[in-house]
């Protein structure tokens, strides 16, 4: 079903381009956007990991380099019976991370130097293993292309309205016209709204669970989302507020929530999410809340032991 979704999701979008193509150029516009589209498409479904890594200035690393953050991700992996993703660190003080590749073979996962700072063993272990749920649920195909080829649209319309702006088209021989930007303006939303429908809030309750499943530990994802969600509005990430449409592949969003921002809120209420959880981990016979850093505080799953004793970060 995934691989349906996102095939409806690259026709719908394509047609988006092409219709905005033919605003700014007629017919041969048209025709230009899309054969442009198409090698969009074509594009996006091999690269569009590496155009968001990049785009996050994601580096790689390896068990020599983050060998506590690899190992954490590699020995997660194997519970959840997935080939080892590439693993990468993104410079940002925002606490938060995401998935990304068409398929289980081909995936990275990708956590800031911020969330490698702020979280316990326990809780970065539940955060990548939610990233490993997507993975594994082949939700990193649709959110990576939808967060491609939407952000594209985005610009293309954001470019006509800054021609409508500084006049574009006012003597009717040249530029999409006021008209045509206009419906430009519609379009870029309407853009955003399919990202949100084609990334149904849902499959981040799915990854919740299964990602849950896989570390043990239902409750130090819990507190790894209260922690995010407390950092997320007060630090921002600068990439993530000049392509917002990528703002659907973090387990948190990264979006401050200014102008436009909130039409990319792909995400459930964090509370909401926190409470399934915490009720999972009471079906799992685990009732204590690890909320804060108390030194009393117990947690499950072979992630347990306090980050705070070490001399470095979980990264290594």
């Amino acid at each position: 079903m995934n691989y349906v979704k996102t095939a409806m999701l690259l026709a719908v979008l394509t047609a988006i381009f092409v219709a905005l193509g033919a605003l700014v150029g007629g017919q041969t516009g048209m025709v230009f956007a899309f054969i442009l589209a198409m090698g969009m498409n074509f594009f996006s479904y091999w690269n569009s990991d590496k155009m968001v890594l990049r785009m996050y200035g994601a580096h790689e690393v390896d068990e020599r380099t983050a060998p506590e953050y690899y190992g954490i991700v590699r020995d997660l992996a194997r519970r959840a019976g997935l080939p080892m993703p590439r693993v990468y660190i993104m410079d940002s003080p925002q606490p938060n991370a995401f998935a990304t590749g068409r398929n289980p073979a081909n995936a990275a996962v990708c956590a800031s130097t911020g969330l490698l700072q702020a979280m316990r063993p326990d809780e970065l272990a539940g955060v990548m293993a939610h990233e490993l749920a997507h993975i594994k649920n082949h939700d990193t195909l649709t959110m990576t292309i939808a967060a491609a080829i939407g952000g594209a649209i985005s610009m293309l319309a954001q470019y006509m309205q800054f021609g409508m702006l500084f006049g574009g088209n006012r003597d009717g021989n040249s530029g999409p016209g006021v008209i045509g930007s206009l419906v430009a303006i519609f379009l870029a939303p309407l853009a955003a709204m399919l990202v949100q429908m084609a990334i149904s809030r849902s499959r981040e309750y799915v990854a919740d669970r299964n990602g849950a499943e896989i570390s043990g530990s239902p409750l130090s994802l819990a507190s790894a989302l209260s922690k995010i969600q407390g950092y997320a509005h007060r630090i921002p990430n600068e990439e993530a507020e000049a392509a917002p449409a990528t703002a659907s592949l973090f387990i948190i969003n990264p979006l401050s929530g200014r102008g436009v921002d909130n039409l990319f809120s792909t995400h459930p209420n964090t509370e909401n999410r926190i409470a399934a959880l915490e009720a999972l981990a009471r079906q799992m016979g685990q009732t204590a809340v690890p909320r804060g850093d108390d030194p009393g505080d117990t947690f499950d799953g072979p992630w347990s032991q306090d980050a705070r004793s070490a001399s470095r970060g979980p990264w290594g």
